[in-house]
């Protein structure tokens, strides 16, 4: 099973080595991780996703509350939270299937970011299950490149998180 693990994190050089470190000296499960600075600047908000067994997540969990830039820890997979990725998908765009391409990318809320007389680099947010549905449609139009992001989520809900160590 996924799990999604929000961390509120002191803003300072080396934090996200140190988390990712964590699961590379113990083995655990990495899928994704984001990092980004939150309204304090003193503070960042990394995302990450793992695959475990109760277990394991709740040892991950363990070890994160442990590192010293660490403020506060949630498993928000059994939270209602909203999740975002975004993803860049560069297509062949042939003369024939053009016209059709850009209709499938309206389909999807996507962005063309670039035309080129061969291709089209376009731009899609969402959840992951609508980044997946999109890929595999343009997988249809030969996908030459992609790089996404990784999850981003917060929690649903008037409930903060504080810069108090939890």
């Amino acid at each position: 099973m996924r799990h999604i693990i929000s961390l509120l994190v002191e803003n300072k050089p080396g934090v996200v080595s140190r988390v990712s470190g964590l699961f590379s000296g113990r083995g655990y499960s990495l899928e994704s991780i984001t990092y980004g600075e939150t309204m304090d600047p003193s503070l960042c908000r990394v995302t990450l996703t793992s695959t475990g067994d109760e277990t394991a997540i709740e040892q991950i969990l363990k070890q994160l509350h442990r590192l010293i830039d660490t403020i506060k820890v949630q498993n928000l997979t059994d939270h209602k939270a909203i999740t975002r990725e975004l993803a860049i998908v560069k297509v062949r765009a042939d003369k024939g299937y053009r016209a059709e391409i850009i209709k499938m990318a309206e389909t999807y809320k996507a962005t063309v970011l670039d035309v080129s007389t061969d291709s089209f680099v376009m731009e899609i947010t969402g959840s992951t299950r609508k980044i997946e549905d999109f890929i595999e449609v343009m997988s249809e139009y030969t996908i030459l490149d992609i790089a996404r992001s990784g999850l981003v989520a917060l929690e649903k809900g008037s409930k903060t998180t504080k810069g108090k160590k939890s």
